[in-house]
């Protein structure tokens, strides 16, 4: 099962490194990691999605509380949460296929933002499911680059 964590952390020198570290001592790979400033900047959030059961990711998130500068972890597991990712994609585009690509990219909410003699770049955000259908149908064009941000989240709820 696919676990989103958010965690709420101390924007200091070596707060990844310790999260990291308690994940991968743990034996867990993390899927994917984001972090970025929140609206105070001394907090940072980091955005981790990871694979495991509930008994043992309940414990990692007890283990993510108790480390130093951490300020609050939230297992969103099956919680009402929203989230979203952004991808960067370098896709094969004669003039031929061209049009195809804009259409497909139109239905996806996708933005072309880099024009080339053989080869578009595009932007596209949303959930991860929108974005592997999206990939899915450019796939037979030929995609050259790739790059993802991993997952961030917020919950629904406030507190």
């Amino acid at each position: 099962m696919r676990h989103t964590i958010s965690i709420l952390v101390e924007n200091k020198f070596g707060v990844l490194t310790r999260v990291a570290g308690m994940f991968s001592g743990r034996g867990f790979n993390i899927d994917t990691l984001n972090v970025g400033p929140t609206l105070a900047p001394e907090i940072s959030r980091m955005t981790i999605v990871v694979r495991g059961d509930d008994k043992v990711l309940d414990q990692v998130n007890k283990q993510l509380d108790k480390l130093i500068n951490v300020i609050s972890v939230e297992d969103f597991g099956e919680s009402n949460y929203i989230d979203r990712e952004l991808v960067l994609i370098r896709v094969k585009a004669d003039a031929k296929a061209r049009a195809e690509i804009m259409q497909i990219c139109d239905i996806f909410r996708a933005k072309i933002i880099d024009v080339q003699s053989k080869r578009l770049a595009i932007e596209i955000t949303g959930s991860e499911n929108k974005i592997d259908k999206f990939l899915a149908l450019l796939e037979p064009f030929g995609i050259t680059e790739l790059t993802r941000t991993g997952k961030i989240a917020l919950s629904r709820t406030t507190k």
